[in-house]
């Protein structure tokens, strides 16, 4: 409901997850479809005051009762594009600002873009308090770099993660992306075998989505890039399943892979369809049954949050059942699947009965399984997500 009349800061109710939306990029991906600039870092100094301001006020409606943070997450964009220092003392307000858990218990989580970061700036995040590192790798394939527009090469992702280790990093992410035109299963398979090599604790490794008002979907659909047919995708993904296990990962959820006890619990937490907050222009906040999207402008966003001005474009208020489709579809994402009581304590209603015919229909397809207490998505299930997601929601 576009233009609704809610004051910039909104009351709390029990959260435990807050992400900070940084829109700067060096510059626009072809196939991104995120909130992103490319060329405005003239406005760096109006978008760090005004989340200053919007920490402040969101932290106000906070007490120990009901929020106390347990994971924070800058996002992009890309957070790197601003500096070093920056983004401690922006960290550093989060903390002051917010309850929070004890330091042991606190996943700090920052989005690093190769390009834009060297071995002082990781060292000064480092010492700031973020631990959780997501390198945006993409690929170790100069050509494919290009392709998707990345402005690293293989060699600068490599040595970002070389030196986020000498700066103290212990639980790094890199993200890779697959079925990328033009490519092929050993392709993947040597960026693959190149980020093993660099011993991650993390993986997330994702499908090219071609998404709509992209330059890529025009590409793809005047016939001047070819995707992968899905055979060779196929073929990817079975090559990811051998890799990853000889590597001592396991899968999680259907695109993130860890090591023991390295799983990303701010996506978790996406995952569960719990609470979180969401700083920053174009960013979400999900409370208390309602969805709020911030306005995707940093001059008019900044303007509205100097004047307590209301900040939201969108609110979306969900029913029950709309909060239970949504936990239900989101949960499936990762591979120990829902708990079928877990959801009749958190909604009074039974998934079993509730879906009927639907569920019964796609477990004779094998496509999802009913193990004790779980529901889940089987093997094939995993492969055609999409497809069983959109019986369910």
């Amino acid at each position: 409901m576009a233009g609704h009349r809610q004051r910039t800061a909104i009351s709390c109710k029990p959260c435990s997850a807050l992400y900070l939306h940084i829109p700067f990029c060096l510059r626009k991906c072809p196939y991104c479809s995120f909130f992103s600039l490319a060329g405005k870092n003239h406005l760096q100094p109006l978008y760090v005051k005004a989340v200053s301001m919007q920490i402040r006020q969101t932290a106000a409606n906070c007490d120990e009762k009901s929020c106390r943070l347990e994971t924070i997450f800058f996002g992009g964009g890309t957070p790197t594009l601003l500096p070093a220092e920056t983004l401690a003392r922006l960290l550093s307000e989060c903390l002051d600002a917010f309850p929070v858990a004890p330091d042991k218990e606190l996943e700090i989580s920052i989005e690093a873009n190769p390009a834009t970061v060297d071995k002082n700036d990781l060292a000064m995040l480092r010492r700031a308090g973020f631990n959780r590192l997501s390198i945006g790798v993409q690929s170790f394939t100069d050509r494919e770099l290009a392709l998707l527009g990345r402005p690293h090469t293989a060699s600068d992702a490599r040595q970002t993660l070389l030196d986020a280790r000498r700066a103290g990093f212990t639980n790094i992410n890199l993200d890779l992306m697959y079925g990328l035109p033009g490519q092929r299963i050993g392709d993947w398979g040597y960026n693959l075998e190149r980020a093993l090599a660099l011993a991650p604790e993390h993986l997330s490794l994702y499908e090219l989505t071609v998404e709509e008002n992209t330059p890529l979907a025009d590409q793809v659909r005047s016939g001047s890039l070819h995707l992968p047919a899905e055979e060779e995708v196929l073929g990817m993904l079975e090559t990811t399943k051998t890799m990853v296990r000889q590597a001592g990962f396991t899968r999680y959820e259907i695109s993130n892979y860890t090591r023991s006890g390295f799983q990303c619990r701010h996506n978790i937490n996406y995952w569960q369809n719990r609470p979180y907050f969401g700083l920053g222009p174009g960013a979400v906040t999900c409370l208390d049954h309602r969805r709020y999207r911030a306005i995707e402008d940093i001059e008019q966003f900044a303007e509205h949050i100097a004047a307590d001005k209301p900040i939201w474009e969108d609110e979306e208020h969900l029913t029950k059942e709309e909060r239970f489709r949504e936990t239900v579809v989101m949960g499936l994402r990762m591979t120990r699947g829902v708990s079928i009581s877990g959801l009749r304590r958190r909604f009074g209603i039974d998934p079993v009965a509730y879906y009927g015919t639907t569920l019964d229909r796609l477990i004779k397809q094998g496509l999802l399984r009913h193990d004790n207490d779980h529901l889940r998505l089987s093997k094939q299930g995993l492969l055609l997500a999409n497809t069983v997601m959109a019986e369910l929601v």
